[in-house]
């Protein structure tokens, strides 16, 4: 074959490596799940949603497309809105599972519409919008943070605990290792308030993560009661 010939093939691949990208548009998902005991203990505080206080456990903040290199996309299709008609079903189970604590209270409409333009659009090729969300509901029903926590002897107890042995937990009961992010509350104690784990980008499974979130975190940090 000539020299010609070769490089219409080498084009050809990475012009479908291109399409193939394109059409994806991410490499994988963050999962990110919150502590409202530590959402709610700051100088800002919380509103509880209109359904009422949340339970405590750790519930969703967003399904977040990522690539390798660590940079993410961002609000990818203007041209589509959230519609709450299309996820009418699953309202039940994002009031639970995806509670909004923003004030003034509301309903949880305006976060999970900030969640879909933001960062579902990114993903559209993949999952549509009722996809995304179930999804999304569906990765949290496996992953029960708080049972896992708990179950090593880390409670919500406004007791401190070691960084390192949260993560440690995380790993042993989901097999994956996770990011943590810590705030403060009003006397400036660190707080255990976000969780990072990765998905595949389906959406499915659990993944080890490509590249981790950097997040700074006291050595010890508070486990608020909510």
């Amino acid at each position: 074959m000539g020299k010609s010939g070769c490089s219409f093939i080498l084009l050809e691949l990475l012009l479908l490596q291109c399409l193939i990208s394109l059409g994806q548009g991410y490499d994988f998902f963050y999962f990110v799940q919150q502590w409202p005991g530590s959402y709610c203990d700051t100088k800002r505080s919380c509103c509880y949603p209109t359904a009422g206080k949340p339970a405590a456990n750790f519930t969703i903040h967003g399904l977040w497309p990522n690539y390798n290199n660590a940079t993410y996309p961002s609000n990818c299709n203007k041209n589509s809105p959230y519609d709450g008609t299309k996820v009418s079903d699953l309202f039940s189970r994002l009031e639970v599972s995806w509670a909004t604590l923003a004030c003034p209270t509301n309903n949880g409409t305006k976060f999970w519409s900030h969640e879909w333009e933001k960062h579902g659009t990114c993903s559209e090729s993949v999952l549509d919008q009722h996809s995304y969300f179930e999804a999304t509901l569906n990765i949290k029903d496996k992953v029960n943070l708080l049972h896992i926590l708990e179950a090593a002897g880390i409670r919500p107890d406004d007791n401190f605990y070691k960084v390192e042995d949260i993560k440690e937990a995380i790993k042993a009961g989901t097999g994956y290792d996770a990011a943590v992010e810590c705030n403060s509350d009003p006397s400036r104690n660190g707080q255990l308030f976000q969780v990072y784990l990765c998905v595949d980008a389906s959406a499915k499974d659990l993944i080890e993560c490509p590249v981790l979130p950097k997040r700074k975190c006291k050595s010890s940090i508070q486990f608020p009661i909510f």
